[in-house]
Parts: structure tokens; sequence; C-alpha cells
């Protein structure tokens, strides 16, 4: 399921206020593969430990935010930093 159109036009960061948008493909197995490996945190400092089906990221590419069942989980601690992402 994904977002929807119009809730994705008024959608931004929490934290920064970045607009964001749909995680692209060949990032999300990116992520995920990181994910396996068992070294990512969120922001909030708790362990990502569910591979993601699919997700939200800022236009600057700095955060990315799960989204479940087409519900964009759009709290501040629950971003993973693209910093963390060998490769991103």
């Amino acid at each position: 399921m994904s977002v929807d159109k119009r809730l994705l036009e008024i959608l931004v960061c929490p934290a920064t206020k970045v607009p964001v948008k749909i995680l692209p493909k060949d990032k999300l197995k990116l992520l995920n593969q990181q994910i396996s490996t068992g070294s990512l945190t969120y922001i909030g400092g708790e362990a990502v430990d569910t591979p993601i089906a699919e997700g939200l990221i800022t236009e600057d590419q700095r955060i990315i935010y799960r989204v479940d069942d087409g519900i964009p989980v759009m709290l501040e601690d629950q971003g993973i930093e693209t910093s963390q992402i060998e490769g991103f």
C-alpha cells in the first residue's frame, strides 16, 4: 500500500521541516541490507531490527522514515539518519 499523493504533498520531516518523498527502491534495498547487519539505529537510539517495506526520505536525503501499511511513521525519534548507511 502506498502513501496517498495528497498526503505526501504536505508531509515534512518533524525535525528539520524538509519535505519528504518516496524512498526509491534501490535506496530501500540498500537500507534493508544495512538493517540486516544489525548496525542501524533510529535517531532515538533504538536499534532498527525489522526490514522496511516502504519508506519516505527527506529531499536533502538525510533522514528516512518508515511507512507501515500506507501510514507514514513521522516521529522524530523513529527517523533513520542516512549517514549510517554505507554507500548511501
